[in-house]
């Protein structure tokens, strides 16, 4: 059952038309009675294939396992996925979001990874009135003006992992900082939160370094770093760019004499690749494969025995997508019609998951807990707590 949502209406308004529907779905069961056993269609809009590709498969077999657990169904009814290769490529996804919403009809919208994407992805879904659930993307719009009614992420947003690095590297004691960082828009957006705290907390950027994306010819940039002599650096980069600049930062004899910080994903799911390069670097991130909690060690044993390798953040993020889910259809019974009560359901819900438990925000992100981890012996070793249900400020939110 699907209902046109202008783009930007009020929470309200689509609750109360929502509720119209299911009431009388209640009354007369018109569909659901009749499809009642029809299995639940969940869109995928992931990448497989190219650099994301490990990020996408992590994610939806994640997602799988969890519904697995509950005896392969949502709402007592089974599930069918249905996936398309995003590539992560930005100009493609309103057609491929498409394709996921008019032609396949999905239940449930589940992607992206990358922030471009799904910004064009959120666009749609708004449009349509479609739950969808963002399990990676971590652009602050997502959750700020592009956020609606029918929009949940279970990841982060770029502010998460950047404004408690600030106040990490005060409490270590450093108060003279180089920020560095890829200039893009997700990297701009976690520079900025970063120095929204350590600039209010005291302390001073020596040197602002914003380097091309992508682009990973970083020693003119840490021979600058070497002059300046800051207490510390503080960065953002991932995947390949992140191998290369930490490797670059040893090299150069810097991790000797200038200790190293960054978004958490300076070191996520790289550290192997970095090799003795990432040995003491600190980042900050809601989830550490190290955390000791129930929850967490379930979890990475379930991935490990069904998958044949470790889980990572970004499968914890696909698996607490599937749990946000769960819980919205069993609220309503399996009724993907009913899509205000579960709407309602999904925003009230506690995820027992593996980061640690955490709520939503009024604008559908994670209220959660931001963890400052270093690099020990390879594994990223949770130190302590920085932040406590870090609560993302949503700017440009107008969900009431």
């Amino acid at each position: 059952m699907s209902q046109a949502t202008p783009t930007g209406i009020k929470r309200r308004t689509l609750l109360k038309g929502a509720a119209g529907v299911a009431a009388a779905s209640t009354l007369f069961h018109p569909v659901f009675a009749i499809g009642g056993q029809a299995k639940v269609k969940v869109g995928l809009l992931l990448p497989y294939t190219g650099t994301y590709a490990k990020l996408g498969n992590n994610i939806k077999d994640a997602l799988a396992l969890r519904i697995e657990q509950s005896g392969g169904k949502m709402g007592g009814r089974e599930v069918e996925f249905v996936s398309i290769d995003s590539e992560a490529k930005p100009p493609k996804a309103p057609e491929l979001t498409k394709k996921l919403i008019k032609k396949e009809q999905v239940d449930f919208l589940v992607g992206p990874v990358h922030s471009v994407v799904g910004m064009a992805m959120a666009k749609m879904a708004r449009q349509d009135g479609l739950i969808t659930v963002i399990p990676n993307a971590g652009a602050n719009q997502l959750t700020g003006e592009l956020c609606a009614p029918n929009i949940f992420r279970t990841s982060f947003s770029s502010y998460q992992p950047g404004f408690p690095g600030g106040k990490a590297m005060l409490e270590d004691g450093h108060k003279r900082v180089v920020l560095m960082y890829w200039n893009y828009g997700f990297g701009k957006q976690v520079a900025a939160a970063f120095k929204q705290s350590f600039l209010a907390g005291g302390g001073t950027i020596v040197k602002e370094i914003p380097t091309p994306f992508p682009k990973v010819d970083f020693q003119a940039y840490l021979t600058e770093v070497a002059a300046l002599q800051p207490d510390a650096v503080f960065t953002f980069y991932a995947g390949g760019g992140a191998v290369k600049f930490v490797k670059d930062y040893a090299a150069a004899g810097l991790n000797k004499h200038i200790p190293l910080y960054g978004a958490g994903f300076l070191t996520e799911g790289v550290t192997a690749a970095q090799g003795a390069a990432a040995e003491g670097v600190r980042t900050t991130l809601h989830y550490a494969d190290s955390l000791d909690l129930p929850a967490n060690h379930r979890f990475r044993e379930a991935f490990q025995q069904a998958y044949g390798r470790p889980a990572d953040v970004y499968a914890v993020q696909g698996y607490d997508a599937a749990d946000l889910l769960l819980q919205g259809m069993a609220a309503v019974q399996g009724d993907t019609g009913a899509r205000a009560e579960m709407i309602t359901a999904m925003e009230s819900s506690t995820i027992d998951s593996p980061r640690g438990a955490f709520t939503f925000s009024r604008a559908h992100n994670p209220v959660q807990n931001i963890y400052l981890r270093e690099v020990v012996n390879g594994e990223n070793r949770v130190l302590r707590t920085v932040e406590e249900r870090l609560e993302d400020p949503a700017e440009g939110c107008s969900l009431a």
